[in-house]
């Protein structure tokens, strides 16, 4: 099937090229998935397989088929709904539900990424369009009521570029008289484990600087708190009913509150921690997705499937029972209240 996969892709290339070079119009997504169909003679859910495990469906991605560029968007949204979900479709699959499941988050996350890409500069610094649109995030959240009755709130400190900015906001927050409380997730990467530390805030800091400015970085050149194993670090470490609101990044969210992060679970287990039923308090924190508008989708309806495990949500995140539902999101152009508990007064 790789081969069969990377011959179609490339027959159907030659002839679609020819035909947008005469007529000046993109070739919709749904007419190159519908040749590889009728071209493979294989099933929906076996051509699905084929493209989400071969080098098929980044090939799709060419400029000419793009979504994330020249196509409208329609057929942004289609192409979503098509190779995320249509083509992945549970009832028609003899793969397991949390296969299936992997394999739509896998593809929704090459999708988000392209359109990340190509709306923003991935150097070393950001471009002003993503400070911009960062700035717009956050003025929706300190206008909310939940932001301003709250005394201590969850942020991470940001990547360069490629996710939302929040040097600013981090410093709004502080200027407020906020706690804040910032991600640690120490050495140990193949855990996957991560505790928000209280920042100490009124740290001396040289040239009006930041007082994270000389934390360690991790991996990913984020700056983290520093680690000690004395009593008075330990009692920085944010317990169940510490945080009031919880600013949560993501690479996707969709208008029923579903999110998706990269892969590896930071935050879902630390949610889990927080909202421990035992240990915690179950409203709280306050769950708030942030997102750039590239990282939003609509959803366009609800599917109930039959196995209880798993959830298909048409258009939009794929998830799982055990997903946290946001209670709120925001983006630079939406405010969305999810949750009965958020409901603005």
């Amino acid at each position: 099937q790789f081969f069969l996969m990377e011959y179609l892709v490339f027959r159907f290339y030659r002839s679609a090229s020819t035909l947008s070079q005469r007529s000046h119009s993109m070739v919709k997504p749904s007419a190159f998935l519908h040749f590889l169909s009728v071209s493979s003679s294989l099933s929906p859910s076996s051509l699905a397989a084929s493209l989400v495990s071969t080098q098929a469906l980044a090939k799709s991605t060419h400029p000419l088929f793009s979504t994330t560029s020249s196509a409208t968007v329609t057929e942004s949204k289609l192409a979503t709904k098509m190779v995320i979900h249509n083509n992945l479709d549970p009832s028609k699959s003899k793969l397991e539900p949390v296969d299936i499941l992997r394999q739509q988050k896998q593809a929704l996350r090459k999708e988000i990424r392209s359109r990340i890409r190509a709306a923003y500069s991935t150097g070393n610094e950001p471009d002003e369009k993503l400070f911009i649109e960062s700035s717009n995030v956050f003025s929706r959240l300190f206008s909310l009521p939940q932001y301003q009755s709250a005394k201590s709130i969850g942020l991470f400190l940001s990547m360069p570029s490629g996710e939302i900015q929040t040097h600013d906001a981090i410093k709004k927050i502080v200027g407020d008289g906020k706690t804040l409380y910032v991600p640690r997730v120490g050495l140990d990467f193949e855990e996957c484990d991560m505790d928000l530390i209280r920042a100490e805030t009124d740290s001396p800091t040289e040239d009006d600087g930041m007082f994270y400015d000389k934390w360690p970085k991790n991996k990913w050149g984020i700056p983290e708190p520093p680690f000690s194993d004395d009593e008075v670090s330990k009692s920085l470490i944010a317990q169940p009913g510490d945080i009031d609101v919880l600013l949560v990044p993501g690479l996707a969210f969709d208008s029923k509150g579903h999110r998706m992060g990269q892969g590896k679970g930071y935050y879902d287990r630390f949610i889990a921690k927080m909202r421990d039923r035992e240990g915690g308090d179950e409203k709280k924190p306050l769950l708030v997705g942030i997102c750039l508008e590239e990282q939003f989708l609509e959803v366009e309806g609800y599917n109930k499937n039959d196995d209880e495990k798993l959830r298909n949500i048409e258009g939009g995140v794929p998830v799982a029972d055990h997903d946290y539902i946001m209670d709120i999101i925001l983006s630079p152009s939406k405010l969305l209240v999810v949750s009965k508990q958020a409901e603005l007064v």
